[in-house]
């Protein structure tokens, strides 16, 4: 059987629960196909809290406001979500104290891990963002915090540090987020096979294992 060089493009935020739970269904599909395909992952910025305050807001009160959901609604939906993470394998640490956090910086980091390091430094990166935010708490837009989980994730912190002041990433990063945006993507996650062909949300791993047969059945054609 050919394998498939698969190209996956995943818009996403790193204080997206749904994004880690369309990755590890991503991942369960890749699991599935085998060697059907070779899979190289690209992740993409996106903001869902552009404007956010420095300091933060606290979850309970920024989805209020945004979402309009009442307080039940809201821990119906974070039960939701840990049900799911359990199923596959990511805990989330929901506390009363977790607040949502701008995460621009998050973003120029990821940028560079992915141009500089390639596809599985990027990915370790991106985990270990979504692991410190939802699983530890900790806040993914204190430069500090950020540089600390650089260096967890195998790579150099004070690389880390000048891309951080470089005007010129910041700026690359503005752009790759207009495009997005451009491109009409509103929600995230948005996963991209090929190049063309866009599946958004968090789908469950058997819609994902069909789309990625049809794209490979397509390419090989």
């Amino acid at each position: 059987m050919t394998a498939h060089k698969l190209k996956i493009d995943i818009v996403s935020d790193v204080v997206c629960p749904w994004c880690i739970i369309g990755y590890k269904q991503l991942e369960k599909a890749l699991e599935a196909v085998g060697d059907e395909v070779e899979a190289e992952i690209t992740w993409h910025p996106f903001e869902l809290n552009p404007g956010m305050v420095p300091e933060g807001e606290a979850i309970s009160e920024h989805v209020a406001r945004k979402y309009g959901a009442t307080p039940q609604q809201s821990a119906s939906n974070r039960q939701r979500l840990t049900d799911l993470g359990d199923k596959l394998g990511f805990g989330f640490h929901y506390g009363p104290d977790m607040r949502i956090y701008n995460t621009f910086k998050a973003h120029q980091l990821l940028t560079w891990a992915g141009d500089s390091f390639g596809s599985a430094a990027q990915t370790r990166l991106k985990l270990a963002l979504f692991s410190a935010y939802f699983q530890a708490n900790r806040d993914v837009s204190d430069e500090e915090v950020l540089l600390a989980i650089v260096a967890e994730a195998g790579l150099d912190a004070d690389e880390g540090r000048a891309v951080l002041n470089d005007p010129d990433n910041e700026a690359e990063v503005r752009a790759h987020l207009d495009h997005w945006i451009e491109q009409g993507i509103s929600g995230v996650p948005a996963i991209i096979f090929d190049g063309k062909y866009l599946v958004p949300g968090a789908q469950e791993a058997e819609t994902f294992v069909n789309v990625i047969r049809k794209v490979r059945e397509k390419a090989l054609a």
